[in-house]
């Protein structure tokens, strides 16, 4: 049984059987004055929570329709049916744990391994794993 990873540094603290995962994650930083990227699209998880703790810089969140900077040190819930987004607004590196379920980190990982990023096939991983795409 994994229960501790020190440093974190990019590997997930997560268990066999369990329905929690840790990852710390960076977001680089976006070019002054200019429109921020999106980390996440803007999307629902019907049945999971989701969780940030920011370690260093800022992060944005358009949560519902709430929209807040998080600084480090802060943290931000996006409960689950949520619709929830995050990007870096500052031109410096956010350093960031991102805590989710197995099933948000398995959606996570199949996003990163398919070839067809279309709208349609997008939409389809989502619904496989009880989300919902909203925007690309």
């Amino acid at each position: 049984m994994n229960i501790i990873s020190s440093p974190l540094a990019g590997q997930l603290l997560a268990n066999a059987g369990a329905n929690l995962v840790m990852a710390e994650w960076t977001a680089e930083g976006c070019t002054a004055g200019a429109e921020p990227m999106k980390i996440a699209p803007l999307h629902i998880h019907h049945e999971d929570d989701e969780a940030w703790y920011i370690l260093k810089g800022t992060l944005g969140f358009q949560i519902g329709e709430q929209v807040i900077e998080a600084q480090a040190g802060d943290a931000v819930i996006a409960p689950r049916g949520i619709a929830h987004t995050y990007w870096n607004p500052g031109t410096e590196e956010a350093k960031y744990l991102l805590i989710m379920t197995t099933r948000i980190n398995e959606l996570i990982e199949a996003i990163h391994s398919t070839s067809d990023r279309s709208m349609e096939a997008l939409k389809r991983l989502f619904e496989r794993y009880e989300s919902e795409l909203l925007d690309l």
